[in-house]
């Protein structure tokens, strides 16, 4: 090893590849909780070491000269593998203290987490919950958090995924509601019917149909991308949406549309990375929840 020609500094090479990857000074130093004008002299600073141009700076705009480019592949090698040092310390960690990143879903987190964290709390008063409520699937790898709650497999080596209980979802809607359209008896009914939708109506379609619905793009008059504020437009009454069976149970003032309809079925994963389940504290929040929602 040439340790004489390694004459740069690691934070100025972060602050390199954040730019490359988000694409902006901006968006990197709100990725990486810096200012810009620090990310700005830390890239400076490195053309400086390193003594090669790396971006052409046109206005507000950056772009990547060819050295730069040239450079991306071996920085990004270096991003992972420091990824990699930081994934093992954290598994090496035996502290039954400290921060947990969980993430799932915004109806699941809203739901269904929030008694299991309390019930965390009496067991491990030292540990610190953060829960990353998103309906993208979080990058384990790259520690957007340290266990996820998913509806799919996931398929890296990296990861390790216990399968907790299959759950059922149906169809939701007011008692007002379904006065309104008649009380639908047999699906046809549901052909003048309002649906909600979680996400893209043209997304959401296929869904509905899969279920044996007759329904068109006309029937989903209302959307969001939040599972949340979906489930809350049923609630208010204002069309039929679909949902988990234990979350409706928490909702006293909806029912279920045409009862004899069959479930939609869905699994959901536990799922964390093999070295941070080394960790002690990772562990005990990755079987507490694995006995809880199990």
């Amino acid at each position: 090893m040439n340790w004489n020609a390694i004459s740069f500094d690691w934070n100025h090479v972060r602050a390199f590849l954040a730019t490359v990857e988000e694409g902006s000074l901006s968006a990197a130093a709100r990725a990486t909780g810096q200012t810009q004008p620090t990310l700005g002299r830390q890239v400076a600073a490195l053309e400086e070491a390193i003594g090669v141009t790396l971006f052409e700076r046109v206005g507000r705009s950056l772009t990547l000269t060819t050295s730069g480019a040239q450079l991306v592949d071996h920085v990004r090698a270096m991003g992972e593998a420091a990824n990699r040092i930081s994934l093992a310390a954290s598994g090496q960690s035996q502290s039954i203290e400290g921060l947990v990143r969980i993430s799932a879903s915004d109806v699941l987190s809203a739901y269904q987490l929030p008694p299991v964290i309390a019930q965390l709390r009496d067991r491990a008063p030292g540990i610190e919950v953060e829960v990353v409520s998103s309906n993208a699937i979080s990058d384990l790898l790259r520690r957007d958090a340290d266990i996820a709650l998913r509806h799919i497999r996931p398929e890296q080596p990296e990861l390790i995924a216990r399968k907790l209980a299959d759950s059922d979802a149906y169809l939701y809607a007011t008692p007002d509601y379904l006065a309104r359209v008649g009380n639908p008896k047999v699906v046809d009914d549901l052909k003048a019917a309002n649906f909600i939708g979680y996400g893209a109506p043209d997304e959401m379609l296929p869904h509905f149909v899969a279920m044996g619905l007759p329904l068109t793009r006309d029937n989903i008059r209302y959307h969001s991308d939040s599972g949340v504020v979906g489930w809350h437009m049923v609630r208010q009454g204002l069309g039929i949406g679909v949902m988990s069976e234990h979350v409706a149970a928490l909702t006293p003032d909806i029912v279920r549309v045409m009862p004899g309809l069959p479930p939609v079925s869905f699994p959901t994963w536990l799922v964390s990375h093999r070295e941070l389940i080394t960790s002690s504290r990772i562990r005990l929040v990755f079987d507490h929840l694995a006995k809880m929602l199990g």
